[in-house]
C-alpha cells in the first residue's frame, strides 16, 4: 500500500483543523499549523517546504543550527519556533535563530531572554509555559506562579503573546485546553500554544491558535 505523499498528509491535517474549527464556530485560519520537524532530517523537511508550508518547530537550539541556516536559503520566509526547553546559557542563540519561543516558564529565563534581545537586536513572540497538569517531571511554570512570571515577563518587555501547555499523556485533554484557555484570558493573552499530533483537533474546538503537529505531519519516526 502506499505511503500518504508529505503534502497529502499536509492537507489532510489542514482539512481537519478546519472540521474542527467549524465545529466551534471559528475560523480556521485562527490556528497556525507548527509542523514539529525536531529529529527529522533535511530531505524529510524540504517536500512539506515545497508544498508550501511555512512553520516549522524545533525542540534544541543546537539541532536548530545545524539543519535550518540551509533550509532557509531556500525558503527566507520560512518561520521557525522553539518548543523545547531552553537553557538560560543559550538565549543569544535562540534569539539569533527562532522566530517564537514557546518555552519560557521561569524568572532566570526571562532576565536571559530580555538581555538577549537587547543584545542580538530581535524581539521573538514568547509564549509562558504552563505545567497544566502539575506534574514534577515536566516543564512550566506552575499554575499558581503563573500571574507573577507573566507580570515580571511583561517588566521586562518581552513581547509575551500567549501561553502554552502539554497536558498530561493518557488522560483526557479538553479540561486542561479549557484551563489554558481560561488562563490566558485571565491575564489578556490571545495566543494558545497547544495541541499536539493526538489531541490537536480537540485544541482547535477550545481555541488553539498554534497546534504542534509532528507525526501526524511527517509519518512515524523509525
Amino acid at each position: 500500500m502506499r505511503l500518504p505523499e508529505p503534502a497529502d498528509r499536509l492537507a489532510a491535517i489542514h482539512a481537519r483543523i478546519a472540521a474542527a474549527a467549524a465545529l466551534a464556530r471559528r475560523n480556521p485560519a485562527e490556528t497556525q499549523l507548527i509542523g514539529v520537524s525536531k529529529t527529522q532530517p533535511p530531505e524529510a523537511i524540504t517536500p512539506l517546504i515545497d508544498a508550501g508550508h511555512r512553520i516549522f518547530a524545533e525542540n534544541r537550539v543546537q539541532e536548530a543550527q545545524a539543519k535550518w541556516p540551509a533550509l532557509r536559503e531556500a525558503a527566507p520566509d520560512i518561520a521557525l519556533h522553539l518548543i523545547g526547553q531552553l537553557q538560560s546559557n543559550k538565549a543569544d542563540d535562540a534569539i539569533a535563530l527562532f522566530d517564537a519561543i514557546h518555552s519560557v516558564d521561569r524568572s532566570s529565563l526571562v532576565t536571559a531572554l530580555a538581555r538577549a534581545m537587547d543584545k542580538v537586536g530581535r524581539r521573538p513572540d514568547c509564549f509562558i509555559q504552563v505545567n497544566i497538569g502539575d506534574e514534577p517531571q515536566k516543564g512550566g511554570v506552575p499554575t499558581a506562579d503563573l500571574a507573577a512570571l507573566v507580570a515580571e515577563a511583561r517588566a521586562a518587555d518581552l513581547p509575551v503573546t500567549g501561553l502554552m501547555c502539554i497536558p498530561p499523556t493518557d488522560i483526557e485533554p479538553a479540561p486542561y485546553f479549557a484551563l489554558l484557555a481560561k488562563l490566558a484570558a485571565d491575564h489578556g493573552l490571545g495566543g494558545l500554544s497547544m495541541g499536539m499530533s493526538g489531541d490537536f483537533e480537540t485544541a482547535v474546538t477550545l481555541g488553539a491558535t498554534h497546534v504542534r503537529v509532528g507525526t501526524a505531519l511527517f509519518g512515524a519516526r523509525a
